[in-house]
């Protein structure tokens, strides 16, 4: 995690050298010129912010709703602005070295390059207003139609509702966790999963995640999984008060759904990213002749549980990457840059994956292109083809 935030870190000051550059020009027309090295300092100064937000992530604590209105959020559109401002402001900077040719150099003078970054900025700014005051807080539920070969005619339009990386926390407030829980049990489903990422670092919010997720309803139960954050910071305490709150957290374990005397295996693998993931120990025993569901956090698990016969994997991790193309996320959006399944449904042979882009966020406080997500799953009966005669 560490290395994320050091790369978030480089990347918040390369997005602030524009805006260094901007008041380079401005002190020199006031007649107190800087050294090129002063553009450096002045974007390290400008990104000093994000680094005291740093240590919120590393360490998450309470903070009151008037700082994270009125400090937190909007500093948070400011940075997601430079960063959308990003692309546009190298435009900028390159018609500044360029500006000695006659006809580019006109074209892209550096009073261009200024306009052109302060449109793209101010372009920005509306995108991340939208994405770290309007999007993140709506939440939309999703039904995904599963048809599941080997699922008894009782088992035919089940609903199992997934909620995953919620991130409770200073940035995502315990209060936005009851909301989701409420939603969920306004749907009465069959069963809840629960996919990891409940709180983002340390251990304070601990409590209010146990108490906030106790509250769910289901005909057959809640089932959890651990996931990454998790265990930043100490994750026993948190499972403990999640199976004390009445859910039943599966670490590389599994347990039989009935109904009507259909049988179904349900499997829950620890995290991956932390190396606690034992696909074995969680199958070790199972019924083979059940069809097989699984939970687990991280979708990079998933080739190996469809080599196992798993007929539909739920997982979470990617938040499809909190800034995408709108109307595209599925295809274009951050987390493709490092993960094979990162939005939406998957088919490998007769195994299918889906992953939900979650409820809250991790790192920045934003999502442009994707959404917050309650997905309901609503398992269909499919028999196989029939062997051909001989």
């Amino acid at each position: 995690m560490r290395n994320i935030l050091i790369l978030l870190y480089a990347v918040t000051v390369a997005a602030h050298l524009p805006l260094a550059l901007v008041f380079r020009r401005g002190s020199a027309m006031l007649g107190v010129p800087l050294p090129a090295a002063a553009l450096v300092a002045c974007a390290l100064l400008l990104a000093l912010p994000f680094h005291w937000r740093l240590q919120l992530a590393l360490r998450d604590r309470p903070i009151s709703a008037a700082r994270r209105l009125l400090v937190e959020e909007p500093y948070f559109v400011h940075w997601t602005a430079t960063l959308l401002a990003l692309p546009l402001a190298v435009l900028a900077a390159l018609g500044y070295a360029l500006a000695w040719r006659p006809t580019l150099g006109r074209l892209l003078s550096w009073p261009t390059a200024e306009a052109l970054y302060g449109a793209c900025y101010l372009a920005g700014l509306a995108l991340a207003i939208w994405g770290v005051c309007v999007r993140r807080r709506r939440v939309r539920v999703v039904t995904v139609e599963v048809p599941v070969a080997g699922f008894g005619a009782a088992f035919d339009g089940y609903r199992i509702a997934q909620l995953s990386d919620l991130h409770v926390g200073s940035l995502c407030p315990p209060d936005w966790a009851q909301r989701w829980v409420r939603q969920v049990n306004e749907l009465q489903v069959d069963a809840v999963a629960l996919t990891g990422d409940y709180g983002s670092s340390g251990t304070r919010f601990h409590q209010a995640i146990a108490a906030a997720l106790g509250e769910l309803q289901a005909a057959d139960g809640v089932f959890a999984v651990m996931g990454n954050h998790d265990y930043y910071g100490d994750g026993e305490p948190l499972m403990t008060l999640v199976q004390d709150s009445g859910i039943r957290l599966l670490r590389n374990e599994h347990v039989t759904l009935e109904r009507d005397g259909d049988r179904c295996c349900l499997a829950g693998i620890d995290d991956r990213y932390t190396r606690r993931t034992d696909i074995e120990a969680a199958l070790c025993g199972r019924a083979l002749d059940q069809p097989l569901l699984v939970l687990a956090h991280d979708p990079q698990s998933f080739v190996e549980l469809a080599e196992r016969g798993a007929a539909l994997v739920l997982c979470g991790h990617t938040h499809w990457g909190q800034l995408a193309v709108p109307w595209l996320a599925r295809r274009f959006n951050y987390a493709r840059l490092w993960q094979s399944y990162c939005a939406g449904s998957y088919r490998r042979g007769d195994s299918q994956l889906y992953v939900s882009p979650g409820l809250g966020t991790t790192g920045p406080p934003v999502r442009i292109g994707t959404w917050p997500e309650i997905t309901v799953i609503r398992l269909r009966a499919s028999t196989p083809p029939a062997e051909p005669a001989r």
